[in-house]
């Protein structure tokens, strides 16, 4: 049997994507040599973005699979090696482009990731879960799929989807980590232990921007931020650093978590973002014997619903009524979303239903202005 080329193996290499920015490691610039011995050996040397790398194990398995696919290889060695601080600012301007300021990219005119920020009126009420399980269920769909845990005060999403691993820094540009095939990035990842975050306002729009420009995210179909209750300092922000982003509100049915609800939807009023719609959390609870027990009222989404419809002059639908199910809440204990583990049940199938009318819009430039200007007579 002939020996295989180098040509051959990096042409193999090619279809070998870094695990975290998606992209072909030979245009990375992370294949650093191929060597071919005799009898069919070949020797791959491959850049790590930096040391202890959480995913070396990946691309080594990786790496040898597609190398030992090319004709006349008989064994693959990959020798791991790092890139120094120059090759890892090629490799943020590779990806990132070379912009000195950090850019939103979900804010730029060509974007076509639908942004929702999902909000609530007061904490209690499940907003995390529903984010959490939207994400997931968006992602096993086959969607490309981010979360940002802007609930900078009471960070949760991690422990919901699973997750213990860190962000990777390559220079200026942090790689968030993957769960159930959503990125995710929290404050949470940042602070050591449990230690609660005290910041002020500024403090808080610098997190949340970098999270949304350093953050290297990719291609992302939907992107979901889970913001802290109320209509503070967050929520102004995303309505600063993305102006198209949409509002989702989550609410019970309970009438006086229905009205503080509002007010969470109604800042769209000053803010001039689109509401989504309405999504009712802990609508009932199924009983044995076939009845619903209302154990916290009923028809406050739909309340909800009507009233910022009144307010702002356009159908803020109700999307969905979620039941209570105890598989919810120990889905998030556990890190495996409902969506994921019960999917079948009453309550994760009303999560994929509000998942798919949230998605069912292609992605396109449908809204979006293409500065265009009627012409002079």
């Amino acid at each position: 049997m002939a020996a295989p080329s180098v040509e051959a193996i990096r042409t193999a290499l090619g279809g070998v994507e870094d695990p975290e920015i998606h992209r072909p490691i030979t245009e990375l610039g992370m294949v650093k040599d191929i060597r071919v011995l005799d009898h069919g050996k070949v020797e791959v040397a491959v850049y790590l973005t930096v040391a202890g790398c959480p995913m070396k194990d990946t691309i080594t398995n990786r790496v040898t699979t597609a190398v030992s696919g090319v004709s006349g290889v008989s064994a693959v060695a990959v020798e791991l090696d790092v890139m120094n601080d120059e090759q890892r600012r090629e490799l943020r301007k590779t990806v990132k482009g070379d912009a000195d300021e950090p850019v939103i990219p979900f804010a730029q005119p060509g974007s076509m990731t639908r942004v929702y920020a999902v909000a609530s009126g007061k904490g209690g009420v499940g907003k995390s879960s529903v984010t959490v399980n939207l994400a997931a269920a968006m992602a096993d769909k086959g969607l490309k799929v981010g979360v940002v845990d802007a609930d900078i005060y009471g960070h949760s999403v991690p422990r919901m989807l699973g997750t213990t691993d860190l962000p990777t820094k390559v220079d200026e540009m942090i790689l968030p980590p993957q769960a159930h095939g959503v990125k995710v990035i929290s404050i949470g990842m940042f602070t050591p232990g449990n230690t609660p975050v005290v910041w002020r306002g500024p403090m808080l729009h610098r997190a949340l921007q970098q999270f949304l420009a350093d953050v290297f995210w990719g291609d992302l179909d939907v992107l979901l931020l889970d913001l802290p209750p109320g209509t503070g300092d967050i929520a102004i922000s995303v309505a600063q650093l993305i102006p198209n982003a949409e509002l989702l509100v989550v609410t019970t049915p309970q009438q006086a978590a229905a009205e503080v609800a509002e007010r969470a939807g109604a800042i769209s009023l000053q803010t001039r973002q689109r509401l989504v719609g309405v999504v009712e959390n802990m609508s009932w609870m199924d009983m044995p014997d076939g009845s619903r027990m209302d154990l916290f009222g009923s028809g406050g989404g739909q309340t909800v619903a009507d009233s910022l419809t009144k307010s702002i002059g356009s159908e803020v639908p109700l999307l969905g009524q979620i039941p209570i199910d105890t598989r919810l809440r120990e889905g998030g204990d556990a890190g495996v979303p409902l969506v994921l583990s019960a999917p079948q049940s009453a309550a994760g199938e009303a999560l994929r239903k509000v998942a798919d009318r949230l998605t069912v819009r292609a992605r396109g430039l449908a809204g979006m202005s293409l500065n265009i200007s009627p012409a002079g007579r």
